[in-house]
C-alpha cells in the first residue's frame, strides 16, 4: 500500500513514534490523518502541524467504543490504522493486579478493538491495513518489565491471527518490532534507572522516531509483516529459533550484567 491519497488513523500520536508517522504520513500525501492520544493537547498540537488534513481527537484506546469512534473520519472510512499507542509498567514479580490489567487493555486489547472497528469494513471495500506498534520486546522478551514484554508478544500473536483469517479479503497487516527509540517512554525509564532502560541502552542503537517512521512506510509499501528499523533483531529472534535453551541462558546473564 502506498500512502499518498490514504486516510490514516494513528493512535498514541502526540508524541514519539506516533508524532512521527502521522507526520510522515502527511509528507507522503495521505488525504487525510485523525491524530488520536489520551493527550488531547497534545494531538491538537500535531494536527495543527499538518493543517487541514488533519484532525486530533483525545481518545483512551482502552475503551472500545472510544477506538470505533475513530473509524467515523471526516475524510472518508479509513484505510490505515496504527495502532500505536502502548503504556509500560517497569515492574516483574511485583507488577500489581491493576498494572497487569492497564497494559492489556493498552497494549493487546486496543489492537482487537481497532480490527473489530475498521476490518469488516476494509473487506467490505476490498482491502486495507493494519500497523500495530509491538516492539521487539514482544519476540524476545525484556528485562525487568513482565507486563510489557506479555503484552507485546500477545499483541503480535493477535495480529498473525488477524493476518491468517483476513489477508486473503485484502486486509494488510504489519507489526512494527523497533529496540530502543528515544522517545519519552525511554526518557523516563532511564531518569528512573529502570532496568528495561538500561536493557535497551545496552542492546543496540537508539533511533529516532523519524527513523522509525520511514521504516514504516517502507514496510508498508512492501506490505512486510515484521517491520524491523533495528537491523539486528531479526538476527536475535533467529537465535532464539535455533537454540532456545542457549538464547534463555544468554539472556538470563545479560540480565545479571546489568
Amino acid at each position: 500500500m502506498h500512502i499518498r491519497g490514504k486516510v490514516a488513523v494513528v493512535t498514541g500520536a502526540a508524541g514519539g513514534i506516533g508524532r512521527a508517522m502521522a507526520l510522515r504520513f502527511a509528507a507522503e500525501g495521505a488525504a487525510g490523518i485523525v491524530v488520536a492520544d489520551l493527550d488531547g493537547d497534545g494531538a491538537a498540537a500535531v494536527a495543527k502541524e499538518i493543517g487541514e488534513r488533519a484532525v486530533a481527537v483525545q481518545a483512551d484506546v482502552s475503551v472500545e467504543g472510544e477506538v470505533a469512534a475513530l473509524a467515523s473520519t471526516p475524510f472518508g472510512p479509513v484505510d490505515l490504522f496504527c495502532s500505536n499507542a502502548g503504556v509500560i509498567a517497569g515492574h516483574g514479580l511485583d507488577a500489581s493486579d491493576a498494572e497487569w490489567g492497564t497494559l492489556f487493555g493498552v497494549n493487546v486489547m486496543a489492537h482487537v478493538y481497532a480490527a473489530r472497528a475498521v476490518v469488516p469494513g476494509m473487506v467490505e471495500r476490498g482491502g486495507g491495513y493494519l500497523v500495530n506498534t509491538c516492539s521487539a520486546a514482544g519476540l524476545i522478551s525484556c528485562p525487568g518489565d513482565a507486563p510489557y514484554a506479555v503484552t507485546k508478544a500477545a499483541a503480535i500473536s493477535f495480529a498473525e491471527w488477524v493476518s491468517i483469517h483476513y489477508a486473503g479479503k485484502g486486509v494488510r497487516v504489519s507489526v512494527l518490532c523497533p529496540q530502543g527509540v528515544r522517545t519519552g517512554m525511554l526518557r523516563r525509564g532511564v531518569e528512573e534507572d529502570h532496568l528495561t532502560a538500561r536493557a535497551v541502552g545496552a542492546s543496540g542503537p537508539i533511533l529516532e522516531p523519524e527513523e522509525v517512521a520511514a521504516a514504516v512506510v517502507a514496510g508498508v509499501e512492501a506490505e512486510r509483516f515484521f517491520i524491523f528499523p533495528h537491523p539486528e533483531v531479526p538476527e536475535y529472534v533467529r537465535r532464539k529459533a535455533d537454540d532456545p535453551d542457549r538464547w534463555l541462558a544468554g539472556m538470563s546473564r545479560f540480565v545479571e550484567s546489568l
